[in-house]
């Protein structure tokens, strides 16, 4: 926290904290509402992830707070078993990452395959956009995705009342404004983020012109939308439907946390990422959630690579931002009740959008073959025809027959020699995701400066898990000037790295 102080990087990370705040923002309270509860329960979760985690977090420069990835999971969660529920499975879910955090198994989580997590994400992206289409006219999402899909050519045949013709233009007027910005901002004003010009576009229109659409609730002072739990918490931590959704959320929101944070080493040259100390933080920060009656937490790539752009230093500027959220609820919440619903829900609808990232599934499929795209897919589709635990469930299932043709020789040995200032590491075997974990403590551990020489002639077959951590790790390490080389790399090894 001393460097943090430190005239420099007290600039940067006070600058970056502001953008950070002006994104997490409008977030905050359109997740909430995409996932069924008032939107004031995701600003806590955003003052939360800001003071909380900011503080305790493995990565320094990854914000955490809601996320559109769990918002479906918790619009189901709501809806079956009411709001109630929510604080006894975050609470419990908070437990399940701080163990696992303490038992050091925070690196497994990145051995997931990228096809799985793409998949996931696109998934919740598809149902996050139909859902929110839906706001987009002051109407309410549907109990699935499917139905919110089917129903959506009826909400445009529909335009026919006034009301609901100008909820739909205000959301209209929040996607334009969103993505005009961002495309045709000048360099000057880079940092102001789109989706807070898209609301601010909708809500002054929606303000002068005396618009009679919906607008966000949020109550009078903040500490009246926290709602500790009822009596009987230990009663509800032993119900078993309580415990399966609180594993289902700790493990997706866990997977999330870590892939942002692996995806946010790869943007700046500063302090690594310490997995386990990153989980135990998320579970600490989704305890305090559950105990406040807020929405679920994970480290969230748009913010932290708002944050990252912003130029960042330390973990101060993600503390600054939970401050300057608390500030705001505490004394400017007038105006957030001018907010129209449909504003939030533009913003939601392009969130969603990008979730969805085709050009990912092309990248496995060029490099590595159709069964990565097969698996994306597959995720993709149970994601939104059954659930989101049952979709990553599929997707793993998938994933395992990667491993079929090397089932007896799925061993890697890895051996390492010195020479001089260079490194040598002699890879032998058969690398997938089952043996990443070790593949990637070796790596990380390697001196940061000097020829690193990676020995493949003798490894037998990689996987596309293996393969991307690899890539991953040259493409960093070559960005930071140190030199990387490999021995013996052949077809798709030489591929990978040219």
């Amino acid at each position: 926290m001393l460097k943090a102080l430190s005239g420099g990087n007290l600039s940067r990370d006070f600058t970056a904290s502001i953008v950070v705040f002006l994104v997490a923002m409008p977030l905050c309270m359109g997740i909430a509402i995409a996932s069924g509860v008032p939107p004031e329960k995701g600003l806590i979760t955003g003052i939360i992830g800001g003071l909380v985690v900011g503080l305790l977090a493995g990565s320094p420069l990854q914000v955490s707070g809601p996320a559109a990835g769990l918002a479906v999971i918790v619009f189901e969660i709501v809806r079956e078993q009411g709001l109630s529920a929510l604080g006894p499975i975050l609470i419990l879910a908070g437990a399940i990452q701080i163990v696992a955090g303490l038992l050091r198994v925070g690196g497994w989580f990145r051995a997931i395959s990228p096809a799985v997590v793409h998949g996931m994400l696109a998934g919740i992206g598809v149902l996050i956009v139909v859902g929110q289409f839906h706001v987009l006219f002051d109407d309410k999402p549907l109990s699935s995705g499917l139905h919110n899909l089917i129903a959506m050519p009826g909400q445009i045949l529909g335009l026919t009342t006034g009301d609901t013709v100008t909820a739909f233009a205000v959301g209209l007027i929040t996607i334009f404004s969103m993505l005009g910005w961002e495309k045709f901002r000048p360099a000057s004003m880079k940092l102001v983020p789109g989706a807070l010009v898209g609301v601010v576009a909708a809500t002054l229109v929606a303000f002068i012109l005396g618009l009679p659409v919906a607008r966000v609730t949020v109550p009078e002072s903040i500490v009246a939308a926290i709602s500790l739990p009822e009596q009987g918490l230990l009663a509800q931590l032993m119900n078993p439907t309580v415990i399966t959704t609180a594993i289902a959320i700790a493990f997706i929101a866990s997977a999330e946390t870590l892939l942002s944070a692996a995806a946010v080493d790869r943007m700046h040259d500063g302090v690594r990422t310490n997995y386990n100390r990153e989980l135990s933080a998320q579970g600490v920060g989704n305890l305090l959630c559950g105990f406040a009656g807020a929405l679920p937490m994970t480290g969230v790539i748009v913010r932290s690579s708002a944050n990252v752009q912003a130029g960042a230093k330390t973990r101060l500027s993600a503390i600054l931002h939970g401050i300057w959220i608390l500030g705001f609820v505490a004394l400017l919440p007038w105006l957030l009740r001018e907010i129209p619903m449909a504003a939030l829900a533009g913003i939601l609808v392009i969130t969603g959008v990008r979730l969805v990232s085709v050009a990912h599934v092309k990248h496995l499929f060029h490099l590595y073959g159709p069964l990565p795209a097969i698996v994306w897919a597959a995720t993709l589709i149970c994601v939104v025809a059954t659930d989101l635990l049952t979709g990553v469930l599929v997707g793993i299932g998938l994933s395992l027959l990667e491993l079929l043709p090397h089932a007896t020789r799925l061993r890697l040995n890895m051996e390492e020699e010195s020479r001089g200032e260079a490194h040598e590491v002699a890879l032998r075997g058969t690398a997938t995701f089952l043996s990443l974990p070790k593949l990637s403590a070796k790596l990380e551990s390697l001196p940061t400066a000097g020829l690193v020489i990676l020995n493949v002639e003798r490894l037998g077959h990689i996987d596309h898990t293996c393969a991307e951590m690899l890539r991953e790790w040259v493409d960093r390490r070559r960005g930071g000037g140190a030199p990387v080389e490999l021995f013996g790399a052949t077809g798709r090894m030489r591929q990978l790295v040219a």
